[in-house]
């Protein structure tokens, strides 16, 4: 009785080892509000709450496996402003997360809007989502987003390394178009999904991502010890977005970049020597103008 007991724990250890080294690839909290919607059975977004965090976290979405540590964090906040029977109206901020090597500091890797989503949804559907085929439009944004993620945190990591989730993520946008949902045609705007992986994809504006390694793997991941070296380097490489800027000034990506990491390159220059100071500041106020006075902190 005492071994066949030890044999069940024993498995059920093995289980939970197994699972623990090859877990999922996303840790998604999802958030919900709902500013002026009534008369809507608020059960209804509980229940889509959980719908969204089963299909983000516990669906595989690559070949890797996973320890449960290693997960990409990230928060999903939905904004509805208009719910119509199944027909969901709002908006999506999409903030993803990195920790910093051997530190207790982990750095938005992005911060992005999404203002226009529709979907329907009832809380007895089927989440379903094949690669490269259109089932609905819910789907089809959680897996654009889920691609998308792991790309930017793979492209943290090593050169280029999101590329093919990058690849994914356009599958998503070229199933999805003609099927009614905004965003993801080019006639929709410049400040959408479309443009946003398009311009990720784009040879053109490589720096940008040749920027975000050097950022996060060369110079955030040593800054524990050498956080001059670190800074020297972000300060060398302002010139990367410098160029994509002369390139095209109101390219997407290179604001959706400035918006994600203003405020923690503005801390990090307030510790640089007046060199670095004024070079960040002069770089800045070239490309964000918009928000040149947030630059000024730097110099006080």
């Amino acid at each position: 009785m005492r071994f066949k007991i030890f044999t069940i724990l024993f498995t059920a250890l093995l289980l939970f080892v197994a699972g623990q080294s090859r877990s999922q690839e996303l840790r998604c909290d999802i958030q919900v509000q709902t500013p002026g919607i009534q008369g809507v059975d608020p059960t209804i977004f509980e229940s889509f709450k959980e719908a969204v965090k089963e299909f983000m976290n516990n669906r595989k979405w690559t070949s890797y496996n996973f320890k449960f540590k290693e997960r990409i964090e990230a928060t999903l906040v939905f904004t509805f402003t208009e719910v119509n029977g199944d027909m969901f109206k709002g908006s999506l901020n999409v903030v993803l997360q990195r920790p910093v090597y051997n530190s207790n500091y982990k750095t938005t890797t992005l911060n992005y809007f999404d203002k226009n989503i529709s979907f329907r949804y009832t809380p007895t559907q089927r989440m379903d989502y094949v690669d490269n085929s259109y089932t609905n439009n819910l789907t089809s944004l959680l897996a654009y987003y889920a691609y998308l993620m792991i790309g930017i945190d793979f492209d943290t990591f090593s050169k280029n390394g999101g590329t093919a989730f990058y690849q994914k993520a356009n599958s998503v946008v070229i199933a999805a178009q003609n099927q009614g949902g905004k965003g993801w045609n080019p006639q929709d705007g410049q400040k959408t999904r479309y443009y946003l992986i398009s311009d990720l994809l784009n040879k053109s504006y490589d720096d940008l991502r040749v920027f975000y390694y050097n950022y996060h793997r060369l110079a955030l991941d040593i800054m524990w010890k050498d956080p001059e070296k670190g800074r020297a380097k972000i300060n060398e490489d302002l010139n990367l977005l410098k160029k994509v800027y002369e390139k095209r000034p109101g390219l997407y990506l290179l604001q959706v970049i400035i918006e994600t990491k203003r405020n923690e390159m503005i801390n990090i220059f307030k510790e640089g020597n007046p060199a670095e100071k004024e070079n960040f500041v002069k770089i800045m106020n070239q490309i964000d103008p918009a928000n040149s006075s947030k630059y000024k902190a730097v110099l006080k």
